[in-house]
């Protein structure tokens, strides 16, 4: 998408004053890059909001696309979510949780879109786009995919894609959190509302799954974490 979704006119309301301490840092705590945006975003600073749509837009597609296979629904879903932080950034608290806090509004999203939507709608064939800077990608390609091999790095994401789709849905947003948009386990954790240990074990179990299903493609060296 080149455009930014049409921005609504937030309620801006800073849960606290920045007068008093540098822009950065908060009693010791220094705030990261999208705390900062945030904080922007609260103050009135709409240019803060394309920084965020310009950071975040793509994986937020890249975690719909790979929960939903309809690339569509994928740019409807992560406009949306983009357009909830925008309306919700008055009630964020800059404390290193974004990725945490945005992720948990998109899988809400795609839990009542699933659930609006028939099973047909939902597995309608999505157009390949290329992947060729994901970064998601590239880790997915060095825990699985063995340097010999002689597949390249656009037909395995096809072929990881296509393979996820046949994962239970909380295994696969546990592997598509953590390996694609990159987060730790513990943030993981609390997207999914659940624990670390649980979220461990169903990445294990995602990883295992998805090695049985790599297997008669011939790809069988998988890296362990």
């Amino acid at each position: 998408m080149e455009h930014a979704p049409t921005r609504q006119t937030p309620n801006v309301c800073a849960p606290f004053e920045l007068t008093d301490f540098p822009s950065n840092s908060y009693n010791g705590f220094m705030y990261d890059e999208n705390d900062q945006l945030m904080i922007r975003l609260q103050e009135g600073d709409a240019s803060a909001f394309d920084e965020i749509v310009a950071q975040h837009q793509q994986p937020l597609i890249g975690f719909f696309l790979r929960n939903t296979r309809d690339w569509q629904l994928a740019e409807d879903l992560s406009q949306e979510t983009l357009l909830r932080i925008y309306n919700q950034s008055w009630n964020f608290l800059p404390v290193g949780r974004f990725k945490p806090w945005m992720y948990r509004i998109a899988r809400n999203l795609l839990i009542d879109n699933v659930r609006k939507r028939s099973h047909d709608a939902l597995i309608r064939a999505y157009q390949a786009r290329s992947e060729e800077n994901d970064p998601g990608l590239s880790r997915i390609a060095g825990q699985f995919l063995p340097p010999e091999h002689g597949i390249n790095q656009r037909e395995f994401s096809g072929l990881v894609d296509q393979l996820l789709e046949e994962i239970p849905d909380e295994q696969r947003q546990t592997f598509v959190l953590h390996h694609y948009v990159g987060l730790g386990l513990a943030e993981v954790a609390e997207i999914l509302d659940s624990n670390v240990a649980t979220t461990k074990s169903r990445l294990r179990l995602a990883r295992e799954k998805l090695q049985d299903k790599l297997r008669p493609w011939g790809i069988t060296a998988v890296k362990e974490e």
